[in-house]
Parts: structure tokens; sequence; C-alpha cells
């Protein structure tokens, strides 16, 4: 069993898979949070590593960076290797004034500025949203581990570089942050009939100007793995 992206063997993902977009915070999740973790997929160094967290299987992978990134190898776990639920844990830009570095945020829908959607030949605008199961059980999660846990619209943007100068507009408009792969991810998951979350954490702040660095990035963002670790145990159970 294999992809042109993955060479992990049939059945060797658990159906609730964690997507960082680094693979260095995959290894490190992989890590930290789980028992007994087994790299399953390393293809072009893009890790997948599937351990237990509280006797419950759980993969980690990462996705890469932005939309068609994330579009290849969530579709490939979706469709291929049997896999129920991608919970994207990433990095975002705060485009919100009351978002602070480290602060985490759960999309509950994915305003984008791509053509990711077009595929699908719908004649309209299809609106990307999380899975409210998945979701409910990550605000439930938050609750208990008593993390104040924001939830609204990210802005999935194809664009790290923008210039257009316009990110800024969508918080105009309650967005909360921006990010680069929850729409796809979002619109994978519809197609497939399957589950999608994205939980981000604040990196920087495009109203302050403040950012942690790479290795704080990778290191630094516990609250977030948690509750995704949580929303697959209470998934599983």
């Amino acid at each position: 069993m294999a992809t042109p992206h993955n060479n992990a063997e049939l059945g060797a993902f658990a159906k609730t898979v964690l997507m960082p977009g680094d693979p260095l915070r995959a290894k490190f999740i992989a890590e930290n949070f789980l028992e007994n973790a087994k790299l399953v997929n390393n293809v072009r160094g893009v890790q997948g590593h599937t351990g237990t967290y509280r006797g419950v299987p759980v993969s980690v992978m990462a996705s890469g960076m932005g939309m068609p990134s994330i579009g290849i190898y969530s579709h490939e776990l979706f469709n291929f290797y049997g896999v129920e639920n991608i919970i994207r844990v990433g990095s975002a830009g705060a485009i919100s004034k009351d978002l602070k570095l480290r602060d985490v945020v759960a999309g509950m829908g994915a305003c984008t500025n791509s053509n990711y959607a077009a595929q699908f030949g719908l004649g309209g605008t299809f609106a990307p949203i999380a899975s409210f199961a998945l979701l409910s059980a990550a605000v439930e999660s938050a609750r208990e581990l008593g993390v104040n846990m924001p939830v609204g619209n990210l802005y999935s943007s194809d664009t790290f570089y923008d210039a257009s100068n316009t990110t800024m507009k969508w918080g105009e408009m309650g967005v909360l942050a921006v990010e680069m792969e929850a729409a796809a991810l979002y619109c994978n998951a519809a197609r497939a009939h399957k589950r999608a979350l994205a939980i981000c954490s604040i990196s920087d702040s495009l109203v302050t100007g403040e950012e942690l660095d790479p290795e704080q990035r990778q290191t630094t963002f516990t609250d977030m793995m948690k509750i995704a670790l949580e929303v697959a145990y209470k998934m599983e159970k």
C-alpha cells in the first residue's frame, strides 16, 4: 500500500490524525505526547508517526505549507488510508486585536482567497466548515483543560507575502486569524464525507507586529496539542 507521497502500510494510521504543518512539530508531538510512537512514513521528510494517547491509537503527520500541500496529504489519508478525522494543529497570525501570542483558536469556518473548491464544479461558492463533532469535542476539552479557546472564522490564504494588503480587512469582518491550510482540509473532508477541524496557536500578530521564533513555534504550543489529543481520545471512546 503506497501513494506518491506516503509509503505507509495499510492500517498504519489511526482513525484520527493530527496534522501540524512542520515535520519537526510532528516529531515533537510523537516524542512528547504519544506512547510507543513508530515512524510510519517519511517520504520527502514529511514524517508520519503512530502511537497511543491514553491507550487510544493516534497518528501525527506533517502537512507541509499551504493548501496544495495539505490538499495532497489529507486526500490520501482520507481516501486511501481509512482516516476518519484530521485535526490541523498549526500556527496562525492574529488579525483580531483580542488575541495575543500563544492563544489557541478553533476554526468553525475557513474563509479563503483560494480557488481550491473550484475543482468540485459546484457552480457557486462553497463555505468550508469544520466538523461539529470535532469542534464540540474540542470546546469541551479546552474547558476541561482550563484553556480559553475562541471559536470563529479563520482566513486561509494562498499568499504568505500578500501584495494585495487586504488581510486585515478580514479581521474587520470578525475573522480571528490568518493561516494557509484549513479551507482545503475542510473541502477534502466534505468531499470524502469525513471529519476535519483546525486548531491553531497564535505565532504572530498582524495587529501588534509581535512574533515567536521558529523553535518556539515547534515546542511551545502544548495547549493546542493537548486539546487535539483529548479530541482524538473522545472520538475513539
